[in-house]
């Protein structure tokens, strides 16, 4: 692990008008109406321009007066874990004097971070993992501005307190405690400030702390577009529903349970020996335990499934016999960033594609429906999970707490799998 300081995490980005003389770009590809999504949404990838070794950052490296709202009262520097390669734990290095990201948009909020989690999408992507996908979306949303990785802040969840807004929000102002989940596009918030966009956030739950508010956000947000936004399922249709979670002790699972029993759904959940106490006491109606007998029989002897939330996998080949008629699977284990990985945009968008047909055809003769579902970030529906937080129907279920400085021992943690909760990061105890 690297413990010296380096270069400053955000770095001058000129337009591409006044990069394009000079520069090798390494991309131009150009996608439209690809419908391999399940839920057959157009997916569209314009083009992209990537030069080869220009630094990036997607705000400017001053930000722009005319969208800042209120002043900053930061010095100007700030705390981060950085990596400048994709790799293990060894390219994790910390930096105290990375520049604090301005407000470039009016839409843009900064947030100084108390607390943050580490998430196995933070482990992968610190591996590579969805690159390629990662560099489209991050030159798409970056109004086609240079794009370049490096330096990277991974993490995607927080909790802290607004500092300053772009003049286009109204509903958060300096002092506000808010919670988010950022788009992976963006720099991460394993840092002691972040950018997020108010539609990534919401005004925190007023009863629990910093890092447990923490521990919730990314998977409230993934289990909600799982549920919800891909699944199609509502909190009228939960309560007369009975739904599988298929794993149901990591991050995504604890929460599932919690947010379908507060719907009022009957839930059934699959998980090792050492965490059926645990999930019996999130709500959980029946609990199978694949340490102890066949999950496959187990299941089929409980009787069908109105929908099923697969967080795991190895499931697939028998999904179909566990529903009703009309029934939904949804899975969060996709290959579509692992195929684009390996075969490119192109060949991995084709890939993609043959394997999730014969899922859909076999379905449609026994009237039951698949889906796959990936992580949106989604303000909205933070809101609503904090009055469910607030009204206790949801309680945040943390396995441990780092220390900032020891984030590699998290990354260690959550690497490992298995997990009972959630891992957290203290970030702001590094301030005092």
């Amino acid at each position: 692990m690297q413990t010296n300081t380096m270069r400053s995490c955000f770095m001058c980005n000129n337009t591409i008008r006044s990069n394009i003389n000079g520069a090798k770009w390494t991309s131009n590809i150009k996608i439209r109406n690809s419908t391999f999504l399940s839920n057959q949404k157009q997916f569209f990838l314009p083009v992209v321009l990537r030069p080869k070794s220009t630094p990036y950052y997607p705000y400017g490296q001053y930000g722009n007066k005319r969208y800042q709202h209120t002043e900053s009262k930061t010095s100007g520097k700030m705390a981060a874990w950085q990596i400048h390669k994709y790799g293990g734990n060894e390219q994790l290095s910390f930096s105290n004097t990375c520049r604090v990201p301005p407000i470039s948009n009016p839409d843009d909020i900064l947030i100084k971070i108390h607390a943050a989690s580490v998430n196995p999408i933070d482990v992968g992507m610190r591996g590579g993992y969805g690159s390629n996908v990662i560099n489209t979306l991050r030159g798409i949303f970056s109004q086609l501005q240079v794009a370049s990785e490096f330096p990277l802040i991974l993490g995607r969840d927080f909790s802290g307190v607004v500092i300053q807004s772009g003049r286009g929000v109204h509903r958060f102002k300096p002092g506000d405690q808010v919670w988010g989940a950022l788009g992976v596009e963006k720099p991460g918030s394993h840092s002691q400030y972040t950018i997020a966009s108010q539609r990534e956030i919401s005004k925190k739950p007023s009863n629990i702390s910093h890092q447990q508010a923490a521990s919730l956000p990314y998977v409230a947000a993934t289990t909600w577009s799982a549920i919800c936004t891909f699944g199609n399922f509502t909190q009228q249709k939960a309560s007369q529903s009975r739904v599988l979670v298929n794993g149901g002790s990591g991050g995504i699972g604890t929460f599932a349970i919690q947010l379908l029993k507060a719907w009022g759904a009957e839930v059934v959940t699959t998980c090792a020996t050492d965490a059926v106490a645990m999930v019996t006491d999130l709500g959980a109606d029946e609990v199978i335990d694949y340490k102890t007998v066949g999950v496959e029989s187990s299941l089929k002897e409980t009787g069908r499934f109105d929908f099923i939330l697969d967080t795991v996998g190895n499931m697939e080949s028998y999904q179909s016999s566990l529903l009703t008629r009309g029934g939904m699977f949804v899975t969060l284990v996709t290959p579509v960033l692992t195929n684009i990985d390996k075969d490119g945009l192109l060949g991995g968008l084709a890939k993609t594609a043959f394997s999730i047909l014969p899922k859909l055809t076999s379905s449609l003769p026994k009237q039951t429906n698949y889906r796959w579902a990936f992580f949106i970030p989604d303000g909205k529906a933070l809101g609503t999970v904090k009055d469910l937080v607030e009204a206790e129907m949801i309680i945040p279920q943390i396995e441990c707490v780092y220390q900032f400085r020891d984030l590699p021992l998290a990354y260690e943690k959550v690497g490992e799998k298995h997990g009972r909760g959630k891992t957290v990061l203290d970030i702001i105890s590094y301030n005092r």
